[in-house]
């Protein structure tokens, strides 16, 4: 499986103890931010140099508490400041990648 075919097949991984080794990477950062592990999420996130990358690696740092660096990366997303919850922006970002990958 690469990916989930929705986002509650998603969902229900995150009782998993790992993400699925054969996930995108992206899936993988969300996955873990979704399971509170921001290291982990943003270790990947880093290495995305994608929209999408970006894109998550700026709800990394909104969740971080750090405004002004999510700003940059929400730019680099090509997307607005979220004001969504953390939750339902990882929701979000999930669904987005399930249909466009």
């Amino acid at each position: 499986m690469n990916k989930p075919k929705t986002y509650h097949d998603f969902e229900i991984t995150l009782n998993d103890e790992n993400p699925p080794e054969n996930w995108l990477p992206e899936l993988k950062a969300l996955w873990y931010a979704g399971n509170g592990e921001w290291e982990a999420s943003h270790d990947i996130a880093q290495d995305l140099h994608t929209q999408v990358g970006s894109w998550i690696h700026a709800h990394l740092h909104r969740e971080e508490g750090d405004k002004f660096n999510a700003g940059y990366w929400y730019r680099m997303a090509n997307k607005p400041f979220c004001k969504l919850s953390l939750k339902e922006e990882i929701k979000q970002i999930a669904e987005f990648v399930i249909a466009e990958s």
